[in-house]
């Protein structure tokens, strides 16, 4: 089971001058940071790290390269998720084979499948691999949300589906997806904000993006949560909550790579249609940074 604080990596690019091209030595600094700061595991080529936007030999690279750099320190959770089925289970099979420890597949977008195509698709995706599956449920993006009941379905047909992260925010489906998926089926927050109320609920930890530029208080936050030390999980969540909320004034990841850059471990550079933030916006994150003691 992944416990704890995952970070949802950001992929670092060179300036828009050279291209935009990967930033491999950045990613390979920031990897090796995090992993000295605390953080229990890594998640590459999510949403966080700009999917829509990098080629399908980009996701594969940076994948590679996130698992080298960990060596085996913390849990690496692969990005490997479509829209397209095919694709989908040719990404989870390339995971495997470079080592990942779990794959993370998102509920198709666009498309709209109902809860049979849901089924069918994360079905072909378990049946290609033998590592940890998480589903990850963002109605928010996808547009579609995997029910609970096809969850259960999905957990009864295939061992190695054993969990979900979950971007709803919704503190009583935890309660729900736990008392009919079991104690067993892991569960992650993807919302920084109610990461600890998710725990209280039954949660076992949170992909995380404030992480990317906190990974030690987020790490300490997802500690004393999930120890059940609420005192100093609300300490520290009033610490991250401003920035929490600042890195997310306009679209993710432009936040985070501002504060990364502030913090020296890469360019804010984000492929269109990501572009750099505000001034006002740079001006709020600086601010929440210094109230968290990061700069």
């Amino acid at each position: 089971m992944f416990n704890g604080a995952y970070t949802a990596l950001i992929t670092p690019f060179l300036n828009g001058e050279t291209g935009g091209e990967i930033d491999e030595k950045a990613i390979v600094k920031i990897v090796n940071w995090q992993i000295e700061q605390g953080i229990n595991g890594l998640v590459p080529m999510g949403t966080t790290g700009e999917t829509p936007t990098v080629s399908h030999k980009e996701h594969a690279k940076v994948i590679e390269i996130c698992i080298k750099a960990a060596n085996g320190r913390v849990p690496v959770i692969a990005g490997a998720g479509s829209n397209s089925t095919s694709e989908a289970v040719e990404m989870v099979k390339f995971a495997q084979s470079a080592g990942a420890n779990g794959v993370l597949c998102v509920a198709p977008y666009y498309n709209k499948p109902n809860q049979a195509g849901l089924f069918a698709h994360f079905s072909a995706i378990a049946s290609a691999t033998d590592l940890p599956v998480i589903l990850y449920n963002i109605p928010g993006r996808s547009i579609v949300d995997i029910s609970i009941d096809t969850m259960a379905k999905l957990r009864a047909a295939h061992k190695n589906i054993t969990g979900v992260k979950d971007a709803t925010a919704d503190m009583s489906r935890v309660s729900m997806q736990r008392l009919t998926l079991g104690e067993d089926f892991n569960q992650l927050s993807a919302d920084d904000m109610s990461a600890v109320g998710f725990n209280a609920h039954g949660g076992h930890g949170c992909i995380s993006v404030v992480s990317n530029v906190a990974p030690k208080l987020f790490a300490d936050l997802q500690t004393a949560s999930l120890n059940g030390n609420f005192k100093e999980a609300l300490r520290i969540q009033d610490l991250l909550a401003p920035l929490m909320e600042a890195l997310f004034i306009e679209p993710n990841p432009a936040g985070a790579k501002y504060a990364l850059e502030k913090l020296g471990f890469c360019n804010s550079f984000a492929r269109l249609p990501m572009v750099e933030l505000n001034d006002k916006t740079k001006i709020i994150i600086d601010e929440a940074m210094k109230r968290a003691g990061l700069i």
